[in-house]
């Protein structure tokens, strides 16, 4: 998918130390992560080679300015497939220029095609600029919260 100034294609090896890069610049809002590229790294190693899965990035002139993952689940809910979007992160210098937007419709668009009824996300309590943003794309608001536990 081609815009005036970016792409939006699928993430390639290559592009990992560079989206590694831009974890950095989300685990740096999100207080729950840490910042450690290794495990960021592997993280995307096993979403690039996940068939329930897509990794996005935006680039403009060969450099990533943006990306975002989505894992399809089974949502016994929905009695359907679900997409559990994740990591959506822009450089600085290109927020507020349809990159994130472009990214979100992309994913969108991917698990529509592939029998997803229902998207979902988390979002930092802390980040009104990024709760603003998706609240903007259409994006509730839901009683549930998250809870989390080590497997160990």
């Amino acid at each position: 998918m081609s815009h005036a100034q970016f792409t939006i294609r699928s993430a390639r090896a290559a592009d990992l130390p560079a989206l590694s890069g831009l974890l950095g610049l989300l685990f740096a809002v999100e207080r729950d992560f840490a910042i450690d590229s290794e495990r960021q790294e592997r993280g995307l190693e096993m979403l690039l080679a996940s068939p329930n899965a897509r990794l996005l990035v935006a680039e403009a002139q060969g450099a990533a300015l943006g990306m975002v993952a989505g894992q399809l689940v089974v949502s016994t809910a929905e009695g359907a497939w679900s997409l559990w979007a994740e990591d959506l992160v822009v450089a600085p210098q290109w927020r507020g220029r349809g990159v994130g937007s472009g990214l979100m419709w992309a994913l969108a668009a991917w698990a529509r095609a592939r029998g997803a009824t229902r998207m979902q996300l988390l979002a930092d309590r802390g980040n009104d600029k990024g709760l603003d943003f998706h609240h903007r794309l259409g994006w509730e608001n839901t009683r549930m919260i998250c809870l989390r536990k080590k497997a160990t």
